[in-house]
């Protein structure tokens, strides 16, 4: 009985993460990293390949939204929309490609910062295979310095990654 006891308990606990669901402390990794992006507010630079970049972050919607403006030489402004679901933080990311991935925070810590996103789905995809940001991983370093790592793919596999080092301006 004492067995059976146990396998049932272990199976309630596991079953989750089983299932594909998310590990209990999911909320509260995605309120502590949404807290985090918060802490960005304000204007930021980097140098990428011999362009300047520069971010804009804005705490909207009554503390419910941070939006993310990124601007580089040459290129059309993008726009990036972070929020709390529930227990689940989420981006949407209106891209020059002419699409708008979701992705999911999958994992947040506090102590280095790291904080990474995987592809949902996406708005205006034309098939499966179309080119799009499908992976965000966000290095909130220090209240002056952040790095971001955006995986952008095209016909189900990884075509490059656009890293930049960022430092608070503003």
């Amino acid at each position: 009985m004492k067995t059976l006891s146990l396998l049932v308990v272990t199976l309630l606990f596991t079953l989750p993460t089983i299932a594909g669901g998310a590990p209990a402390n999911a909320g509260n990794d995605a309120a502590a990293g949404f807290a985090r992006l918060k802490g960005l507010s304000g204007e930021w630079e980097a140098t990428v390949e011999g362009k300047k970049a520069h971010l804009i972050y804005e705490v909207i919607a009554g503390g419910n939204s941070v939006v993310e403006h990124e601007t580089t030489a040459d290129m059309p402004e993008m726009l990036t929309v972070y929020h709390l679901d529930g227990n689940r933080l989420l981006l949407t990311h209106y891209c020059m490609a002419g699409n708008q991935p979701r992705m999911e925070a999958r994992s947040f810590d506090p102590q280095s910062g790291e904080l990474r996103f995987q592809f949902l789905d996406a708005t205006n995809l034309t098939n499966a295979n179309a080119g799009h940001m499908h992976n965000v991983t966000l290095h909130l370093i220090d209240n002056n310095h952040l790095s971001s790592e955006w995986q952008f793919f095209e016909n189900g596999q990884p075509k490059f990654t656009e890293k930049a080092q960022y430092t608070r301006i503003r």
